[in-house]
Parts: structure tokens; sequence; C-alpha cells
């Protein structure tokens, strides 16, 4: 049986007039077109969005940005590969009607753009909350490491510097010992062996000079650790490998499993970031009250109370004790609270009760002490206190109380973090080839990460939704944005006219009086 066989490539074909036809109703690019065009990139900021009068014309940042969100679709990020697309993917020729930028302009569009690159994320997100597809119930926040352009061997600490100090010290004592060999065996000596040895002294001690600045520039700002590539990225603990990268914290609504929010950090906990994420949810929600889900990372007694205040309810499960298993002692856990008598109940029964306040761990903490410790059978399993067992309590711990009974009434909710963020990382990870950075700095891996989120929602919505109904939607929020336009344009043409009226009747009286006084 013959194989299916192709066109012979010598063989004239007749290919459609219009690049236009190439391109079906049901096209992702169609709908790139359509929300870039929908954008007031004068209003977001885009460099060139307002071109000059004389120079050579730019290239529209409506283009540009439109060629970036299709890159980071179909995983392709770089400057240089987008500029190949340019010429070779028809649907590339399509959406930038055959433009051609090369790869500089291209990538300097990018770098240029970082602040409005991250409006345009947020545009997204505001059509889908138009389009209701947040349920503004319930949010769940975690984060995920994204590896920086920084290698481990240009990252260092305190330690990491020292023991580099350490180690070229002792290469260059070899170095001179075998100088000092050299010279006791002159007969035997090998001039180039000796100038190259004097070379590799020299360049020890240049490096030495700049270990010993970046130990002073740590010492002096700080730090706990400095980058050299990328001076803003960390190292961080990334699938239980340490690699130098950037924290990025996202937020997901329930309803669609759509981000609803992002930030880059280059924090390397997560402790300090519920409360800062979950009332950013709440302003673009616009609701009054929301559930947030986080995993034990998040777990930080100032953070949950601030969520606590400002209307937003945690789901954060407690960190286990780090006491080693087989040490038998009791635990804070062990010792249960009684709200009406203000004391705890010690596993023997006894009470301690209130005695005074202290600062602990920048918190203020209520100290409950029992005066029958040193009689206690069980003092050796409890303290190694000679005063006795002394248990510190949070002055707003009712807060965490309350908690942690929902995380135990609700085991199934706190469970649904895994179902709504996990995923989301793997396929940025993975399915779109985006868990590392191409560019450098903060402020630029934002813009790279804002782009990465918008390529995820819009891929998402799209599945969620059809793509006729996604582009009506944006057709009607142009339709209204350019009504309150005109509406303000006749307003402001009814006021001129009516000054006008009232400055010539002015003007008229006051020749009258002047005429006829």
């Amino acid at each position: 049986m013959p194989y299916i066989e192709g066109v012979a490539r010598k063989q004239a074909i007749l290919f459609p007039e219009a690049i236009n036809d190439y391109i079906e109703e049901d096209n992702p690019v169609q709908f790139i077109d359509a929300f870039v065009d929908s954008l007031d990139l004068v209003a977001l900021g885009f460099t060139y969005s307002i071109p000059e009068s004389t120079g050579r014309p730019p290239y529209n940042p409506a283009d540009m940005l439109k060629l970036y969100i299709y890159g980071y679709l179909n995983r392709i990020r770089s400057s240089r590969s987008l500029e190949k697309e340019t010429k070779r993917n028809v649907e590339v020729m399509w959406l930038l009607r055959k433009l051609t930028p090369d790869f500089k302009t291209i990538a300097d569009f990018r770098k240029d753009n970082k602040e409005a690159i991250k409006k345009v994320c947020k545009e997204f997100i505001l059509l889908c909350n138009r389009l209701d597809l947040f349920g503004g119930e319930l949010i769940a926040i975690d984060s995920s490491k994204f590896r920086a352009v920084n290698s481990k061997k240009r990252n260092f600490n305190e330690a990491k510097l020292k023991k580099a100090l350490e180690r070229i010290d002792e290469k260059i004592e070899e170095y001179f010992a075998e100088l000092e060999d050299n010279d006791q065996e002159e007969a035997q000596l090998n001039r180039p062996t000796v100038e190259d040895i004097k070379a590799k002294i020299v360049y020890l001690k240049e490096r030495k000079g700049k270990y010993q600045e970046l130990l002073e520039e740590l010492k002096e700002t700080g730090k706990t650790q400095v980058s050299l590539t990328d001076p803003d990225s960390r190292a961080m603990v990334n699938n239980q490998r340490v690699e130098v990268c950037y924290n990025v914290q996202t937020t997901v609504d329930a309803k669609h499993k759509l981000i609803l929010d992002h930030e880059t950090t280059n924090e390397v906990l997560d402790r300090n970031q519920l409360s800062q994420m979950s009332k950013r949810a709440k302003e673009i929600l616009k609701v009054e009250k929301l559930e947030v889900l986080a995993d034990k990372g998040y777990y930080d007694a100032i953070e949950i109370k601030e969520c606590v205040d400002n209307g937003v309810v945690p789901y954060v499960p407690e960190p286990k004790n780090t006491l080693p298993e087989d040490v038998d002692i009791y635990h804070k856990d062990e010792f249960k609270y009684d709200t009406d008598k203000d004391c705890y109940i010690c596993p023997q029964g006894d009470k301690l009760t209130y005695k005074n306040r202290a600062t602990h761990h920048g918190r203020v903490m209520k100290l409950y002490k029992s005066g029958s410790c040193k009689r206690c059978s069980a003092q050796a399993r409890c303290t190694r206190n000679k005063q006795g067992r002394i248990i510190y309590r949070w002055e707003h711990e009712e807060v965490l109380e309350e908690m942690r009974e929902r995380v135990r009434r609700e085991p199934d909710k706190v469970k649904m973090r895994n179902l709504l963020t996990e995923h989301i990382f793997g396929t940025m990870k993975r399915g779109f080839n985006q868990g590392y950075m191409l560019l450098k700095g903060k402020e630029k891996v934002s813009a790279e990460i804002s782009l990465t989120v918008l390529s995820y929602n819009i891929k998402r919505v799209i599945n969620i939704i059809r793509l006729d109904r996604l582009k009506e939607a944006v057709f009607m929020g142009v339709t209204h944005k350019n009504n309150i336009i005109n509406g303000a344009k006749e307003i402001f043409s009814y006021t001129l006219r009516f000054l006008y009226k009232k400055i010539n009747k002015i003007i008229f009286l006051t020749e009258l009086r002047l005429l006829y006084p």
C-alpha cells in the first residue's frame, strides 16, 4: 500500500489572496487584536503611544504589545525568537500586518514599558470582573519560586564569603611556597612557570579584595545575601534545592481558578504576605467580607490579626511542633486555656495563673505561671526552668484560637487550596515553559511575570467562555468608554457655549454703560 504523498515542491499553488483568509473567527489572535485595540495606551503609559511630529516614526506600541502577548501564549519569549516569528508565522503576520521589527526593538519595548505592561494585566482582570468570572467569596493565596538570571556561584552570604576568603588565603600560601621551592632549585627554574604563579597570586588577591568589599557591603546594609548578576534575586529553597530565584505571590479566585492578583518579591519566606495580598483582593473584588486559604508558610500571628481586622476570614494551618518525636515533654498545646478564669490547666491538673506582660518576639505576651511546679512529679517532662513552667499567651490569642477551630472544623475547605493554586504554577512552568526569567532586576521580572499571568488568564477565560462572547465584551467596553468620552465632550461644548453667551452679554452691557452713563 502506498504512503500518503504531499504536493510536489515545484508545483504551482494558488494561495488565498488575503492573509485574513488564513485566520478563523475562533482563533485566539482575534481576541488579542481586539483586546489591545480597546486599551488606552496613552493612559497606561506606553512609550511612543503619542508619536513625535519629527524624526523617524516608531513602531506602534499596540503592535509590539500584541506580539508579546501572542509570544507568551505560545511559549515564545525571547526577542530573537519573536523576530523570527514575524517572518514565518502566518498568525503573527496577520496580527502585525506583516511588520517585522528587529529583536533589539522588541527587547527594548519590554524593558522600557515595565509598569505599563503590569497595568495591561490589571485591565484584563477588570474585564474578567465585568464578565462576572470572579466569585468574590473564597480566594487562595500561594507562592512559587521562579529561577532568576543568576547562578548559585554568583550568590554569596556571609558564611560563604568567609569560606571563600579562607580558601583564597590557603591557595596564595601554596603559591608562595611553590615560588620558594623554585628559588631554591634555581638550576631547574622554569621562568614561564614562575610568571604564571605570580599572575595567579595577583588574580587571587584581586578576587580577595572583591569578596572583602562584598562582606563589608553585607555588614553595612544589613542584607543576608548578595547576588552579582541580578542584584535583586535571592537564594531560596526551590523543589528541595537551593536556587537563586524570585518569589511570586498569586491570589486565585475559587469560582473559575483565575488569577485575581499577583506580586513579584525577593523575600525568601511568605509569612509577611498574607494581609497585603488579602486586602488587595478585597479592593479588586469590592466586597465587604472574604475568605482566604493559605498554607502553613503564611502562618504569622500579626498577619492573621491584620486580616481579621480588615474583614478577611483566614484559613491557615498552624505549623507542627518542631520538637523531635523521641523527646517526651509537654508541649503548649497540651495545656488547656480556661477563658472564664483566665488561666491554663496543665496535663497534671494544676493551674497556671496570669502574672504579668512581656514583649516576646515583637509581640505583647501574657505570662502564666504555676506555684506548684517544684512539687510536681512530672516537672522533668515539663520544663528545665527551676522557677517552674511559663506559658506565653499573645494578647490577641483568641484570633488564632478561632482560626484553629475553623481549620479543624472545615478540613475539606483547607484542602481546596491545593486544587486552586498548585496547577496554575504547573501550567506556567511546564505548559508555558516560563519557570525561569529572561530579564534582570525586580521591576523587569515583574513585567515578565505579568505577561505570564495575563497569558494564563486569557487561555483560561477562552476555555471558560466562547471567544465571540469575549470579543463582544471588549467591544462593549470600548463603546461604553466612547459614550462616556462623547458625553463629556458634549457637556464641555455646552458649557463653553453658555459661557460664551454670558461673556458677550456682559461685554454688551458694559459698552452700553460706557456710551450712556
